[in-house]
């Protein structure tokens, strides 16, 4: 495969079985895959309860029978989506593909000559930060929805109780 290289970019709020299942599809088209945390700058809310540091963790952790090498590469927005593309370019190693089926994202990196894959995504409906999250706050089964390192990440940090406590209202 002479050095390829894949780009994945997600919030991971938090990282999920979804997540897992593109990723190993990923590993086995490439050498070596970017994985982009998106909105590293974002925590302590509803939306994104997690620091960019907790997210590396859930993710280097959940990876770490994988088979391929990857590099988890915090990004912060930078609010202008025309700049996007050449801001992730400039804080990841050189891609050659974006794997991704966010349709803004995959605009974005369409219109600037990258090439974009869509890997299909199972059970979205119940595989999405979203859903994992409103069980959480609920105080619902989510555990079954992401691998276990992560449910030990999120134990570790008290993840349940933040986003529970950041939920109330004064």
């Amino acid at each position: 495969m002479n050095g390829k290289r894949g780009f994945y970019i997600g919030r991971f709020q938090p990282y999920h079985n979804g997540h897992q299942s593109v990723l190993e599809h990923i590993a086995n088209k490439v050498d070596e895959i970017i994985i982009g945390i998106g909105s590293a700058q974002l925590s302590h809310s509803v939306e994104n309860p997690f620091t960019a540091g907790e997210r590396v963790m859930m993710i280097t952790r959940a990876l770490e029978s994988l088979g391929c090498r990857y590099y988890v590469i915090p990004i912060e927005d930078v609010q202008r989506n025309a700049l996007w593309v050449a801001h992730v370019r400039s804080m990841a190693p050189p891609f050659d593909t974006c794997y991704s089926s966010n349709p803004l994202v995959v605009r974005l990196f369409s219109e600037a000559r990258v090439n974009v894959q869509s890997p299909a995504m199972s059970e979205r409906d119940t595989l999405s930060g979203t859903e994992i999250r409103r069980r959480m706050l609920a105080g619902e089964s989510w555990e079954e929805l992401v691998p276990p390192a992560v449910v030990q990440v999120l134990n570790e940090i008290d993840g349940v109780g933040r986003l529970r406590q950041i939920a109330r209202t004064d």
